[in-house]
């Protein structure tokens, strides 16, 4: 008998031991749900609460983790801008491909298009971040972080088509630099407000023509 009630102890015990939570798994799935939010309803949506539900976890919960709406708005932002860069950063290391370093830098710039559901997801966020930051302050360096990501991934690119000798020497690089990024941007904006029209295959050879122009 004995045995049997430490049996039912132990397992009552671990029945209603709490169960350990990852913090920054928790976090993570915070950022997921404020992504989902945001592409699906705006940035203004993205409220605590509606968070919350989204997440599946009560109000409490997500203040547990976050001391503020702006606090994990910035952190969501900041997960956005971690995820493109990782994903990017695999592929810059193509750039030194001497074969033919347009292909190279077409296949890494294209990383920033709207070209399938992810990139349009994380293109739909870039732009609500990025227009949510005019009038709040907090959220400011985190787009001019994009946006000099952007435009420092776009000099390595036509730096390194110049190195290669596919580009005339005679072009000002910083300048092409800001040309290209401004291209990019504009697809971007294009492929997320007008998708029917500006298709991924007709962004895609955009950019290819705009790369093959730099050499004439």
């Amino acid at each position: 008998m004995t045995l049997l009630l430490k049996l039912a102890e132990s397992c009552y015990k671990k029945a209603v031991s709490p169960r350990v939570v990852d913090p920054a798994a928790r976090r993570q799935a915070v950022a997921e749900a404020v992504f989902r939010v945001v592409v699906r309803d705006g940035v203004e949506q993205a409220s605590l609460r509606n968070v919350a539900v989204e997440a599946g976890l009560a109000i409490g919960s997500v203040r547990h983790y976050f001391d503020s709406h702006d606090d994990m708005i910035i952190f969501a932002v900041d997960a956005l801008i971690h995820s493109i860069q990782d994903r990017v950063a695999a592929h810059v290391r193509s750039l030194d491909d001497r074969s033919d370093p347009r292909r190279p830098a077409e296949r890494v710039l294209s990383e920033v298009l709207p070209l399938d559901e992810r990139r349009r997801d994380e293109a739909v966020l870039w732009l609500a971040f990025a227009t949510a930051a005019r009038t709040r302050p907090s959220l400011l360096p985190h787009a001019e972080r994009l946006y000099d990501g952007l435009r420092w991934l776009c000099l390595r690119a036509v730096s390194l088509m110049a190195e290669a000798g596919t580009i005339s020497a005679s072009l000002d690089l910083g300048l092409e630099a800001e040309r290209l990024a401004s291209l990019l941007n504009g697809l971007t904006v294009d492929g997320v407000l007008h998708p029917d029209r500006m298709t991924p295959d007709l962004a895609m050879s955009v950019l290819r023509r705009h790369l093959e122009s730099l050499s004439y």
